[in-house]
């Protein structure tokens, strides 16, 4: 029998219950609260080039097209069937604050349209 105790990979969630802990495939921990930011992208941008999780999207200018997240890890592999999320111009404003909170197998591409500039957090 062991004398010490065992090893256990949990943490409190925000219901203040235990629940394991959860890593990215490189084996990153994600918190799901955006540990990393990506600030002011104003162009097809890879946020990270590996899985992840996506966590805001901070509206600093809004586009004149539409601002889409894709699950991929680089730009030229952005395609229809690896859409995370795609909002048109007029549904965004200045200052609005989109939570995802959106596991991404591949990786992160933000594209924040024409004219449009965003600020991202992400694990």
């Amino acid at each position: 029998m062991p004398q010490s105790p065992l090893q256990a990979n949990v943490a409190i969630n925000p219901a203040l219950k235990s629940a394991p802990l959860q890593t990215d495939l490189s084996g990153n921990l994600l918190t799901g609260n955006g540990s990393l930011n990506k600030l002011n992208v104003t162009a097809a941008t890879v946020i990270k080039a590996a899985a992840g999780r996506i966590c805001k999207i901070t509206v600093n200018t809004v586009t004149s097209t539409s601002l889409v997240v894709s699950d991929a890890a680089s730009t030229g592999a952005v395609a229809a069937a690896n859409l995370v999320l795609s909002v048109a111009a007029a549904q965004l404003t200045a200052g609005q604050i989109i939570n995802l909170d959106f596991p991404c197998a591949t990786g992160i591409v933000v594209n924040p349209g024409t004219g449009g500039v965003v600020s991202v957090s992400f694990d």
